[in-house]
């Protein structure tokens, strides 16, 4: 087996100023309720998910995060809930208010190449927290951005893709976004009142 990358690996990413990127169209402006499996404690927090794409000599010269940039604002039409902002009512039950305001949205570049990080790509990381999206006051789970996206760039060509919040389904919709897709393959479903406790 191949070694991962050295945790002694040091660089330096520079980040551009953060952007929200709201849905590319309105979108409609409601209060979601989200079900009793939803509130529980142990969910509210920020999951942070990394993705390495080599350089794909197919891209030329065109920068990926403006690529997903562009994919991150049509989707967010289907996924519009996620634009908003959670609140809380009564009993800490949460609730999405439907705002359009956007998704936390950071371009990065590094000063290192993806074959530094090694030839297996596993934790632990070297200089994560240069890779994740950290806006002060967004860390929250309470009125901040749903979920927070970094894309940095490589010297290699390559790009880093890190997401806190990290939802499969909504991922894969955003390839197919990135790859000129129209809509999402599998549209998303947002009736969480199905999971609601009920009385026996």
């Amino acid at each position: 087996m191949e070694p991962a990358a050295s945790t002694s690996l040091t660089f330096v990413a520079k980040r551009h100023a953060p952007e929200l990127i709201a849905p590319a169209t309105p979108t409609s402006q409601e209060v979601k309720l989200l079900s009793d499996i939803d509130d529980q404690a142990g969910l509210r927090c920020l999951i942070p998910t990394i993705h390495f794409y080599p350089d794909n000599p197919n891209m030329g010269n065109t920068n990926p995060a403006g690529v997903i940039r562009d994919a991150l604002a049509k989707l967010l039409v289907f996924y519009y809930p996620l634009a908003g902002r959670l609140k809380e009512g009564p009993g800490r039950k949460l609730m999405v208010d439907c705002t359009g305001e956007g998704v936390l949205f950071i371009e990065a570049e590094a000063d290192v190449t993806l074959e530094q990080f090694g030839k297996t790509l596993h934790p632990p990381f070297p200089c994560l927290e240069k890779l994740l999206c950290d806006v002060s006051g967004s860390g929250g789970i309470i009125g901040s951005p749903l979920m927070q996206i970094q894309v940095t760039r490589l010297l290699c060509g390559a790009f880093i893709f890190t997401a806190q919040k990290g939802f499969a389904q909504f991922l894969m919709a955003l390839g197919e976004m990135a790859c000129s897709a129209v809509a999402p393959s599998i549209l998303p479903v947002w009736q969480r009142e199905l999971l609601y406790a009920r009385d026996p």
